[in-house]
C-alpha cells in the first residue's frame, strides 16, 4: 500500500555529515522511517526494540513516514534538503530512478562487501528485477504483495451471481457480472480504483491486469513501451468499457481511495494484495480469485503485480555501517516470518515456504498469494520512470477514464513519448 507522507520534512539528528560524503561506513545511532500501516508499525517497533537491546551504542530511532501527499514526494523533498533518515522501509521501486538521479541513494553493491551476497541469497532471482540500469543495487528487496481480485459475496448473491465459484477469469465474464451488479443495484459500482491524476494510480488499475494479460510483461522493456501490444490494447479496452458503462467511477473516492470503496460496500470488487485481509475483515464477506485476463489464463500461470516496497539507504545518513547491519538484522528469517505473521505481507524471499510454512498451513487464506509470489512482477527500473508513468496516466485520463476516446491513437502517441523520454 502507498502510505501517506509529508510536505514538511524535519531535520533528523542521526543523519548529516559523518561518512555521508564517502569513505569507510561508520557505526552509531541512526533514524529510520516506516509505513503508517498499523500492522507494519507494530512489526517495526518490535524489531527496533530487539536491535536496541543488543546494540545500545547504535540505537535506532524509528517513526512513521510523516503525513502528506505521498511518500515519494516527501522522500524526494528530504533528499533535496539533505535530511532524509538513514533508512526508509517504504521505498517504492517506481521512485528509485528519481531518487538515484537526485544522488539520494547509496550504491549498495559497491559500498558493502556483502551486499550482493546477502541480497541474492535472500531474494534469489527477484533481486535482479530491482537493479538499476548500471547493474547495481540501490534498494534492498524487502516485501512483496501479489495482487488479486477480491469480491463481495453478499453483493454477488444479491445480484444473482455465484458467490462461491464466481466466473471472473476473463474480461467478458467480469463485464457480464458488472452488468448484473448494476442492474440489480447490488452495489453502486463494480470496481472503483483510485481515480485521481496521481501517476502511481496506474499500479492499481491498468498495470496489474496488464501484467496478468501479457504474461508478466513490464510497461517498458528494452527501453521501449510495451502497452501498444495486443495484450495492452485488450486491457485498455476492458477498462474503457468499465468506465463507459458506469461500472467504475472516474471520480475520486471521498474516503480511503485504495481500500475504502470495497471495504465500505460501494464497490463489488477490489484489486488488492494480501494486506486486503486486514482492511476488509469485519466489514465485508469476501472471496479472492486471480486477476482476470482476456482469454482466461490458468490461475497457476497468471502473472500479477508485486506491489513491492523496498528499503532505501540514503546518502545523507551519518552512520551507514549501522544502517546496513540493521537492514540485515531486520530481514533475518525470524524477522521476515514475523513480518508475514504481523502484517500479512510477504518478505521478498526465495524460501518463503520454508520460513513461513507453518503460518501458511494455519492461515490458508494466504496460500494463493504465496503461490503467486514467483509470478509477481514489479515496475521497470528505468531512467525517468516518474515521467514515464505520468505520461501514461495522462493518456489514461484522456481516453480511458471518460469512457470514450481513441485508445489506439492516444496510447500510440503516449508510447512514442515514453520511448523518447527513456532515450533522452
Amino acid at each position: 500500500m502507498l502510505a501517506a507522507a509529508a510536505a514538511l520534512v524535519l531535520p533528523l539528528s542521526a543523519c548529516g555529515s559523518g561518512d555521508a560524503g564517502g569513505g569507510k561506513p561508520t557505526s552509531g545511532p541512526i533514524d529510520i522511517w516506516y509505513s503508517t500501516n498499523e500492522q507494519e508499525q507494530a512489526w517495526a517497533k518490535a524489531t527496533v526494540s530487539a536491535w536496541n537491546a543488543e546494540h545500545p551504542k547504535e540505537k535506532v530511532t524509528a517513526k512513521a513516514v510523516p503525513s502528506g501527499k505521498s511518500t515519494e514526494d516527501v522522500i524526494g523533498a528530504a533528499i533535496t534538503a539533505g535530511n532524509t533518515p538513514c533508512l526508509v522501509y517504504n521505498t517504492a521501486p517506481a521512485a528509485i530512478a528519481a531518487f538515484q538521479k537526485q544522488g539520494g541513494l547509496v550504491n549498495l553493491s559497491d559500498t558493502f562487501g556483502d551486499a550482493e551476497s546477502f541480497i541474492k541469497k535472500r531474494s534469489g532471482g527477484a533481486a535482479d528485477g530491482f537493479r538499476s540500469p548500471d547493474g547495481k543495487l540501490y534498494q534492498v528487496p524487502w516485501k512483496t504483495n501479489p495482487f488479486m481480485l477480491y469480491y463481495n459475496k453478499d453483493v454477488f448473491k444479491k445480484a444473482g451471481l455465484d458467490a462461491e465459484n464466481p466466473k471472473l477469469s476473463t474480461y467478458d465474464e467480469v463485464l457480464a457480472a458488472a452488468k448484473k451488479i448494476k442492474s440489480s443495484k447490488a452495489a453502486k459500482f463494480t470496481l472503483y480504483p483510485p481515480a485521481t491524476s496521481d501517476y502511481t494510480n496506474a499500479l492499481f488499475d491498468f498495470y496489474p491486469l496488464y501484467l496478468a494479460n501479457s504474461g508478466g510483461k513490464q510497461l517498458v522493456k528494452d527501453k521501449k513501451a510495451t502497452f501498444t501490444s495486443q495484450a495492452g490494447r485488450q486491457t485498455l479496452g476492458f477498462w474503457q468499457q468499465m468506465y463507459a458503462n458506469g461500472y467504475s467511477s472516474p471520480e475520486a473516492y471521498s474516503g480511503d481511495m485504495w481500500a475504502g470503496p470495497f471495504a465500505d460496500g460501494v464497490a463489488a470488487m477490489g484489486i488488492a494484495g494480501p494486506w486486503g485481509k486486514g482492511q476488509f475483515d469485519g466489514k465485508v464477506k469476501y472471496g479472492v480469485v486471480p486477476l482476470p485476463t482476456a482469454a482466461g489464463i490458468p490461475a497457476d500461470k497468471t502473472s500479477t503485480f508485486a506491489d513491492s516496497k523496498n528499503v532505501g539507504l540514503f546518502t545523507s545518513c551519518k552512520h551507514k555501517r549501522t544502517a546496513w547491519e540493521f537492514t540485515k538484522f531486520s530481514m533475518s528469517a525470524k524477522n521476515d516470518a514475523a513480518l508475514l505473521e504481523e502484517t500479512g505481507q510477504f518478505p521478498t524471499r526465495s524460501d518463503v515456504a520454508a520460513v513461513a510454512g507453518g503460518y501458511l498451513k494455519d492461515n490458508p487464506f494466504y496460500q494463493p498469494f504465496a503461490d503467486a509470489v514467483p509470478r509477481a512482477v514489479d515496475v521497470p527500473n528505468v531512467a525517468g520512470s516518474t515521467e514515464v508513468w505520468k505520461t501514461f496516466r495522462t493518456a489514461w485520463e484522456d481516453a480511458v477514464l471518460p469512457g470514450k476516446g481513441d485508445v489506439k491513437s492516444t496510447f500510440d502517441k503516449a508510447a512514442q513519448q515514453i520511448d523518447d523520454q527513456i532515450a533522452g
